[in-house]
């Protein structure tokens, strides 16, 4: 049995991980992380991770980056795992997150979504079957309250094509003030924010007198509270290391 802390336990994606969590015999949710404290399940929501009244197996954390130092603190003076599917952070937040992850298990991705991340692997493959003769376009969906663009997800699809291309790649996120030809090198970035759009990305493959446009759709958070909770079940016995979705897609 894996018993699962949640920082953000009153947002939608912490509702959404409770009852994902509540619906499997493998594991159960045994308190939160909110600052707002109300309760809606037979768990305690606490403020801070100090509060805890148990130490989890695993805190899976959906908050936002202000929350970042206060759990990395209470994780590696615990030996706490941790499960880190928000977004947003800067280099320097990244930078903590991979040197805590030299010391406990870190599981950090920009998506938790197993359909995304067989996205990433497909643009990959793609990439390396095309090359430089088609220009790569990636463009991402997401609802009217979403803060961060481009979303982490389209950064990560980004990142795993340039890689695959050698690092050959720089990035492109706004148009309006370009008055010149597209380069070839460039990977284009855009962010629509409409509605209530869950999360959308097309990764586009532009040659001459083709195209080849990869999408992922997510039609509700469920997918992503599965993949997290996925993260969290998996995580509770490993060492001390950075992880993320390959090692379960």
């Amino acid at each position: 049995m894996t018993n699962i802390a949640i920082c953000g336990a009153n947002g939608r994606m912490g509702h959404n991980i409770f009852n994902c969590a509540d619906e499997r015999e493998d594991c159960t949710v045994v308190a939160g992380i909110d600052l707002y404290t109300k309760q809606y399940a037979d768990f305690p929501i606490v403020e801070t991770p100090a509060q805890l009244p148990v130490k989890p197996d695993v805190i899976i954390d959906f908050s936002n980056p202000a929350s970042l130092d206060g759990l990395l603190d209470y994780c590696l003076s615990t030996g706490t795992p941790i499960v880190i599917g928000a977004t947003g952070y800067t280099d320097e937040q990244t930078a903590k997150i991979k040197a805590a992850a030299q010391q406990i298990p870190v599981f950090f991705t920009f998506n938790m979504s197993l359909g995304i991340n067989l996205l990433v692997q497909l643009a990959k493959k793609a990439a390396e079957v095309l090359g430089d003769s088609f220009d790569i376009e990636i463009v991402e969906k997401h609802h009217n309250q979403k803060i961060d663009a481009p979303s982490g997800t389209a950064i990560m699809l980004a990142d795993a094509i340039n890689e695959t291309l050698d690092n050959s790649k720089h990035y492109v996120y706004d148009r309006h003030s370009r008055r010149q030809k597209r380069e070839k090198s460039e990977i284009g970035m855009h962010a629509i924010r409409g509605g209530t759009i869950v999360g959308e990305h097309d990764v586009i493959f532009a040659g001459h007198d083709e195209v080849i446009t990869l999408s992922h759709s997510a039609a509700s958070k469920a997918v992503f509270a599965a993949g997290a909770v996925n993260a969290a079940v998996f995580l509770k016995d490993q060492p001390a290391g950075l992880y993320d979705m390959s090692f379960l897609v």
